[in-house]
C-alpha cells in the first residue's frame, strides 16, 4: 500500500443513512429519490457520499422502487410518525455510533458540508445540525445511536418535529454562516417537493412512476 494510500473509510463509525419517507404526493405520487438532476437520481447524488462512511442504510416503508440500488433497507419503528420516525429507525438500524441522516430528495448536499458537520462532534454532543434562516436542518444532521432509545419511547405516545426532539437532547446549532463558508449559496439543504422545485433546480421525474413492487409499466 502506498504511504499516502487510506484503509478502509474515512470516517467507520458513521453510518450514512437516507431517509426516503413517503410518496411525492405534489410531484404525482413518484419516488423522490428517483427524481433526476443532471442525468443521475438524487438517491445515486447523495449515494456518492457512502464512501466517507463505515456503513449505509435507507429507510423506507415502501422499497419496492429502490431496490435496484441494493441498500439495506429497514421500515419505522413506530409507524406515523413521519420523518421523525424515519430518522429514529436510521438510529435503531445502525450498528454505528454516529448516524449521519439525510433526505432523499436533496440532490446538492456538498461534501464539504458534511465534513463541517462531522468535525463539529464531541463528547458533550448528541446532534449536530445547521441553522439556516433561524431554523434547524434536521435532514442534513448528525445524530448519536444513543438517543434511539430515548426518542422511540417519546414517538409512542407523542407526534413531535425533529426540530422538538433536537430542544431536548444536547444539540450543537451550526450557523447558517458556517454553512456558507462551504457552500455559498446553501444548496447543500435544498429540497425537491413540487413542480416549481423540479423547475426551478433542473430535475426532472423518472421515466415513469414506478409501482410499489418495484416493477415498471407493462
Amino acid at each position: 500500500m502506498n504511504a499516502g494510500e487510506r484503509r478502509g473509510p474515512e470516517y467507520p463509525e458513521v453510518t450514512l443513512a437516507v431517509i426516503a419517507g413517503g410518496r411525492g404526493e405534489r410531484l404525482g405520487g413518484v419516488a423522490k429519490g428517483l427524481l433526476e438532476v443532471e442525468g443521475r437520481t438524487v438517491l445515486e447524488r447523495v449515494l456518492g457520499l457512502g464512501r466517507l462512511f463505515g456503513d449505509m442504510l435507507l429507510v423506507a416503508n415502501e422499497p419496492g422502487p429502490y431496490r435496484r440500488f441494493n441498500l439495506r433497507t429497514v421500515e419505522d419503528v413506530v409507524r406515523g410518525r413521519g420523518a421523525p420516525g424515519g430518522v429514529h429507525a436510521a438510529l435503531v438500524g445502525a450498528s454505528t455510533e454516529w448516524v449521519l441522516a439525510v433526505a432523499c430528495d436533496m440532490p446538492f448536499i456538498a461534501e464539504a458540508a458534511v465534513r463541517v458537520l462531522l468535525e463539529a462532534r464531541g463528547p458533550e454532543v448528541d446532534a449536530v445540525c445547521f441553522t439556516v434562516g433561524g431554523r434547524e436542518e434536521p435532514l442534513l444532521a448528525l445524530y448519536r445511536r444513543a438517543l434511539s432509545g430515548e426518542w422511540g419511547e417519546t414517538l409512542k405516545t407523542e407526534e413531535p418535529s425533529l426540530r422538538a426532539l433536537l430542544s431536548r437532547c444536547r444539540t450543537k446549532r451550526l450557523e447558517e454562516e458556517t454553512l456558507r463558508a462551504v457552500d455559498a449559496e446553501l444548496r447543500s439543504v435544498v429540497s425537491v417537493n413540487t413542480p416549481e422545485d423540479l423547475a426551478r433546480h433542473g430535475a426532472s421525474l423518472p421515466p415513469y412512476i414506478p409501482s410499489p413492487s418495484g416493477r415498471g409499466p407493462g
